[in-house]
């Protein structure tokens, strides 16, 4: 039952709100769930429900909510230097602090930071800079940027195009020209009879097919997440990262890795790339930058691209609230507590294998048919048959485990029938035991709904 607050606010979404990624005409007829408030791991409702967070927002709340020491550090900023931008010639200290902070903490070979309001615009950064990069260097046909199927890298047109989103693609004639894409290395969705390991290594070769069929001398660079996150927690096979690297060594095309949900500690490491032994030209940043407080984004150019860059006259390139100071103060009193309270290091040794080792214990479940994970990352698929890996068709079960996740006070996402995970890094064993418990309830019920449904 709504109380009349609740009901006031769904009226308000339903009058003037056009929310992201929403079907318009079914939300109206539910109403959105109002977010009031969150402290830790647990965000409430307006019905007074306690929630916990299994997604940290949007992959973001890295040091949990109701952190004072960021609001502090926002509103410190706002009394001193509210806004100014970085154009023409000029820059302000929280900005220029923030930017040695993260080359500090970034890969040795790069040590610039060029700052957007979000990841979307990261990675339109990305397909302007590798193009203005390749033409300073005489190479203005080297212009294609190769992606991945179901990679996502943002929503705005350039962002939406690189990433390989169908349901995406379909709306406003996307991807624009010259991106092109390659398979994603989802062994459980798409490998077939052939073991994770060839599976990882024929993916992998798929970017070097792709190059040699656009012709190295069109290619500009390959854009890849190190680990799959809104496509569904894929995690490639121990194969393809070393094999992708090999293919990269081959050719003169820049590397580009998406950390936008990897970055600043969800693996237990500050970046995706440290995870796996990458070396990228440049790097996307967002979300956990800021642990979601407030917009912030950015691409850590390598001193190989900046070298060129810095002979190339204007880069006519930028956003009002590029480097914000505001959002700059707040992320560096973040990555403060991220550093002081070694949240990295108690995610790597401690709360990261926890939570994968009990998320592991639903792998008995009659649902599901593989747990995967690194650090605070997690995926659970559902199938109808565990051996064969064959998925129920037109259940919609994703969704229904889904809402039975909300209503009983945990939050994980559906992506098609695969359950995904993302907590704070903060979170606490017992906050994990608390998560899986109500997974597993939450599995029970789906299971319960489908066999009432076939009765």
């Amino acid at each position: 039952m709504s109380n009349s607050q609740t009901l006031k606010w769904q009226s308000l979404s339903n009058d003037h709100h056009l929310a992201p990624f929403s079907d318009f005409k079914q939300l109206k007829a539910q109403g959105p769930r109002i977010i009031t408030h969150g402290k830790g791991v647990y965000i409430w409702d307006s019905e007074g429900n306690k929630i916990l967070d299994g997604m940290a927002g949007l992959w973001c709340v890295a040091i949990g909510y109701g952190r004072d020491e960021l609001a502090d550090a926002a509103s410190k900023q706002m009394k001193e230097l509210a806004f100014y931008n970085t154009f023409f010639m000029t820059a302000h200290p929280p900005v220029l602090e923030l930017a040695k902070a993260i080359a500090d903490l970034a890969p040795a070979h790069m040590n610039h930071v060029f700052f957007t309001g979000s990841g979307s615009e990261g990675n339109d950064t990305v397909l302007r800079m590798v193009r203005h990069y390749w033409a300073l260097k005489g190479k203005k046909d080297k212009k294609v940027i190769i992606g991945r199927v179901n990679g996502y890298h943002g929503s705005t047109v350039a962002g939406a195009s690189l990433g390989g989103m169908s349901g995406m693609h379909e709306q406003g004639d996307l991807p624009i020209p010259g991106i092109v894409h390659i398979a994603q290395p989802y062994w459980f969705g798409e490998g077939g009879d052939m073991t994770p390991e060839a599976f990882g290594i024929w993916a992998a070769e798929q970017l070097e097919l792709k190059i040699l069929e656009v012709g190295e001398d069109n290619v500009a660079a390959f854009i890849a997440e190190p680990i799959q996150g809104a496509g569904g927690v894929i995690i490639p096979p121990a194969s393809y990262w070393p094999k992708i690297k090999e293919v990269l060594a081959r050719y003169d095309i820049l590397f580009v890795a998406d950390e936008v949900i990897c970055g600043f500690g969800r693996t237990g490491e500050w970046f995706g790339s440290d995870y796996y032994d990458l070396k990228p030209d440049l790097m996307t940043i967002a979300k956990g930058l800021t642990s979601g407080y407030i917009p912030m984004g950015g691409v850590i150019v390598s001193d190989k691209v900046v070298e060129v860059l810095n002979e190339g006259g204007d880069f006519n390139h930028g956003f009002t609230y590029s480097g914000h100071p505001v959002a700059a103060a707040v992320a560096l009193e973040n990555l403060r507590i991220l550093r002081e309270e070694e949240i990295l290091e108690k995610v790597r040794a401690q709360t990261g294998p926890y939570l994968q080792q009990r998320l592991s214990e639903l792998s008995d479940h009659p649902l599901v048919g593989e747990v995967r994970g690194v650090g605070m990352l997690g995926a659970i698929e559902l199938v109808k048959d565990k051996q064969t890996r064959e998925r129920f068709k037109d259940k919609g079960v994703g969704m229904i485990c889904r809402g039975h996740c909300f209503n009983n006070g945990l939050i994980m996402r559906a992506v098609g029938d695969t359950m995904i995970i993302s907590p704070p890094l903060v979170i606490s064993k017992e906050e994990i035991d608390e998560l899986v418990s109500k997974a597993r309830l939450c599995l029970d019920l789906t299971l319960a709904e489908l066999e009432a449904n076939v009765a």
